[in-house]
């Protein structure tokens, strides 16, 4: 049987991994992984030592040069010609609806840097993902203009908003999703069909963490929680502690019976007659990690990964179906061997 081809990737802005989870399952093999927080970068390092993660270590000084995973400072020459798939979360404030939605003015801006990598290392395939809001009327220009810098690079670009509900998150997690490949491929990607009928709960998802410690009170409980999630939200660094989003979010939390104004340390003891809150592993489970995923850092600093994360099912759906692609091309008479 002919052995299957190894592709390859390189991920910016990873966070803490859950779009490289994702895309590592659709079977990719990271060449490389850029991310500029120190405790995110660990976070990628602690499950993954195989990984090569350009980053800032948690405690150390700042080099002259400026901060290892800065973006804007990392060239991926190195790998041109030699990577199948350039893939990246490029940071959401610019185009998010709850800031102020100043898209290519504000310097948190790195799509012009995603492209810059794109024409560096010529990969065979693009994934980009960034919020709802990019998809707005007033960013129509923005994508245009994406757009047409991709087509004089060789790349077919095409975008979508998918819910991650429909990929098994129970979560309300509008993402936008940008996929590029050169015309000769474009034509055979199909976006992922929805992986699950119906999504499972908030307390379905996360029964077994809130009755962990014995608590009498998790079978009512979800019950109670039999609906999706609203958006988690990580927030910047500015933003003072982990909850669960703004006003109207935490409203919809209290009314599955959870307190959504901070994160607790632990799941409900026997006796206890308040509402719950979520710990950071039910977090990350909502935001579907794996239960062995571990964060660095502090509650707070944890917490703002998960939030600001993309959910691996999401990532993995969408990579796999640009797997498919590459390899139907790599099996075809004159294509690369395997």
């Amino acid at each position: 049987m002919k052995a299957m081809t190894q592709l390859t990737s390189i991920e910016i802005c990873a966070g803490a991994g859950g779009q490289a989870l994702g895309v590592e399952r659709a079977g990719f093999e990271h060449q490389v992984l850029v991310e500029i927080d120190a405790h995110a970068a660990e976070t990628l390092r602690i499950n993954r030592p195989r990984w090569k993660v350009i980053g800032p270590r948690v405690g150390e000084a700042v080099p002259v040069g400026g901060t290892p995973g800065d973006v804007r400072g990392f060239s991926a020459l190195e790998w041109e010609g030699k990577v199948d798939l350039l893939a990246g979360g490029v940071p959401c404030p610019p185009f998010s609806a709850a800031g102020k939605q100043l898209g290519a003015d504000d310097e948190r801006n790195l799509f012009p840097e995603a492209l810059r990598l794109v024409g560096e290392c010529w990969p065979r395939a693009v994934l980009l993902e960034n919020v709802r809001g990019l998809l707005d009327p007033k960013f129509t220009a923005y994508r245009a203009a994406i757009d047409d810098q991709l087509r004089r690079m060789g790349y077919e670009p095409a975008w979508r908003l998918l819910q991650a509900a429909d990929y098994g998150v129970p979560q309300l997690r509008p993402r936008t999703i940008l996929v590029a490949l050169p015309p000769d491929l474009a034509w055979n990607f199909q976006w992922p069909a929805p992986s699950v009928v119906r999504p499972p709960t908030v307390g379905d998802c996360l029964h077994d963490l809130m009755a962990a410690n014995g608590w009498e009170g998790a079978d009512a409980w979800r019950t109670n929680a039999s609906r999706i999630a609203p958006t988690l939200v990580g927030g910047s660094k500015k933003h003072g502690g982990p909850d669960l989003g703004p006003t109207r979010a935490r409203r919809e939390w209290a009314a599955m019976g959870v307190d959504g104004r901070g994160i607790a340390d632990s799941a409900p003891m026997p006796g206890f007659s308040e509402m719950p809150r979520l710990t950071v592993r039910m977090a990350a489970r909502i935001q579907g990690f794996d239960d062995d995923w571990a964060f660095a850092g502090r509650k707070t600093a944890q917490y703002r990964q998960i939030g600001n994360a993309f959910p691996p099912p999401v990532a993995e759906a969408v990579a796999r179906e640009i797997a498919a692609v590459l390899r139907d091309a790599d099996e075809r008479p004159g294509r690369r061997a395997a």
